[in-house]
């Protein structure tokens, strides 16, 4: 028996040979530096703010560079897979607009000639790679069985020795002659295609990260298992194929994977490719009792990128904190630049940090509330009205109803050189501005103005004989003073601070009864605005309220 006549034995159904899929896969047309990157996630849970952090890295790198970054949905760990899994990455990457220049766009239409880019719809593609292992002697058929695998393992734990398949654990299934292994495949045994590796524990190997730097290993002498027993690749050979056939540069992942680089070169090498660069980005980590730790997907509900659009946490907003993750000078130059577009900002491997980012949730807010206090209210309400749509039915109503006075209170105080930041999500809006248009039953926040005679005694008065709906802001405010001045109150605070006990209160003790008023709230908005907004009738019948 060939080579060639065992390799088709042991994977008879193969409908290509690796050099069709050489020939297919042409290289990519880029000029000279451009950075091929991708994003591969799999569909085995939610989607992890890690894996936008990475997508939104690898995009910028890319763009930048003149490159291409794609999509590709790593799907081969069938028993892990969670139902809708590929629709909600899918949906995430649209959430955030994430620009990819190849992608899939659901399970049947893709964008790009390098597809397809769900890993299984490419069970062929990796077939006639590991087939052409088999032919040069660098894979071979395993038929261990899981009580083999738990035996192995529990005399490698009582030897102490490392745990894997290697070395003399790999002994005896690497010497199976043809006609044997022939005869376990006859009598319907069950096998896997593993990896015969060529390294040696004891030597080293030295790998350049982009991030990282150089990082020392020991060879990869480990035979892993590249196709499984239906067929389907692992992970580590199914993206030692892809990349190479997809062109890709640079791979951008999570530092976990750094441990696996060993066994990723060898792949690489035994496959005659060429490895691509590798840049470990440090997870995102969180502080637990002064200690840090990697954000979990059990704990932190943060961790999923769901968490965010559910809160109404602006997708710009999102992807800006992020960067601030993504490179350390990122900050300061938005800081300068703050209405420039991201695009403009270079990302550069050396200021990446490789100890861990700190999520700050506070942070985020910071920047979605400086964020949205720069838009215009129009844009503000129309993401607010989409993102209801969505995830509050119950405000959408209250949102048509009442547009206008929504987006001239979302204007208060807005196109101003220091405007408000009062809002960072779109889930608190309702609750902060519907006593704009929805005032019955108030509680009321009196501060240190609270004897009821005494407050109807203030808006009597200001309402008959001071309020004009025509006046402009600094007549309105005088005459606020000249009230206060013949109520006993002061209208100057400099003069107040001096002799308080010659006055009852001060304009500001004043004005905050009127506001609680006419809001229920000690602390608003521009007053002058807010009454200009409800009106003079609404704001009759709001003071009625408390004479009653």
């Amino acid at each position: 028996m060939t080579r060639e006549e065992y390799a088709n034995m042991l994977l008879p159904n193969v409908l290509h040979d690796r050099k069709y899929y050489e020939e297919k896969y042409q290289k990519r047309n880029l000029k000279p530096g451009a950075m091929v990157t991708r994003i591969a996630p799999s569909p085995t849970g939610f989607v992890h703010i890690g894996t936008l952090y990475q997508a939104i890295v690898a995009n910028k790198l890319a763009k930048q560079s003149g490159g291409v970054c794609f999509l590709r949905i790593e799907d081969t760990d069938q028993k892990r897979l969670v139902e809708n899994g590929i629709e909600q990455i899918l949906e995430a990457v649209k959430a955030y607009q994430i620009p990819f220049d190849e992608y899939p766009i659901d399970m049947e239409r893709e964008v790009g000639a390098y597809g397809p880019y769900i890993q299984s719809k490419r069970a062929d593609i990796y077939q006639a790679f590991a087939k052409d292992l088999i032919i040069k002697d660098l894979a071979y058929p395993s038929f261990l069985t899981e009580e083999e695998k738990k035996e192995m393992t529990e005399k490698q734990q009582k030897r102490k020795q490392r745990i894997g398949y290697y070395g003399i654990w790999a002994s005896k299934e690497r010497a199976l002659t043809m006609e044997e292994v022939k005869e376990k495949v006859e009598a319907g045994i069950p096998y896997v295609i593993r990896l015969k590796s060529k390294g040696s524990f004891d030597n080293k190997i030295v790998i350049e990260d982009c991030i990282k730097g150089k990082i020392e290993f020991p060879e990869n002498d480990m035979d892993h298992v590249l196709l499984k027993s239906d067929g389907i690749p692992t992970y580590h050979f199914a993206h030692a194929v892809d990349d190479t056939l997809m062109g890709t540069t640079h791979v951008t992942r999570g530092d976990e994977w750094v441990s696996s680089l060993p066994l990723h070169i060898e792949l690489f090498h035994a496959l005659g490719f060429e490895p691509p660069k590798y840049a470990h980005l440090a997870t995102i980590q969180k502080e637990e009792d002064g200690k840090k730790r990697k954000i979990s997907k059990r704990k932190d509900p943060e961790a999923n990128v769901r968490f965010y659009s559910e809160k109404g946490i602006p997708v710009e907003a999102v992807k800006i904190y992020l960067m601030t993750l993504a490179n350390s000078n990122f900050e300061e130059w938005f800081l300068a630049n703050p209405d420039s577009d991201m695009d403009e900002f270079e990302l550069h491997f050396e200021n990446m940090s490789t100890s861990g980012a700190l999520f700050d949730m506070e942070k985020l807010l910071n920047i979605s509330r400086n964020y949205l206090s720069r838009i215009s209210a129009e844009e503000f309400y129309n993401q607010i009205l989409q993102w209801a749509e969505t995830y509050s039915k119950d405000f959408i109503e209250d949102l048509k109803t009442y547009k206008d006075i929504i987006i001239a209170t979302l204007n208060i105080e807005r196109n101003v050189a220091k405007p408000r930041k009062d809002y960072g999500m779109y889930s608190e809006i309702e609750s902060n501005i519907k006593y704009m248009y929805h005032f019955e039953n108030p509680e009321y926040e009196w501060q240190r103005i609270t004897d009821k005679k005494e407050i109807v005694e203030i808006l009597t008065t200001y309402i008959e004989n001071y309020y004009d709906s025509s006046d402009t802001e600094e007549v309105w405010f005088n005459k606020m003073k000249e009230m206060c001045d013949k109520l006993g109150y002061a209208s100057n605070m400099k003069e107040y601070k001096k002799n308080p006990d010659n006055y009852k209160g001060n304009v500001a003790d004043v004005s905050t009864v009127l506001r609680v008023a006419l809001t229920g709230r000690s602390r608003t908005p521009n007053l002058y605005d807010i009454m200009k907004i409800i009106g003079q009738e609404e704001i009759t019948r709001r003071i009625a309220l408390l004479k009653n």
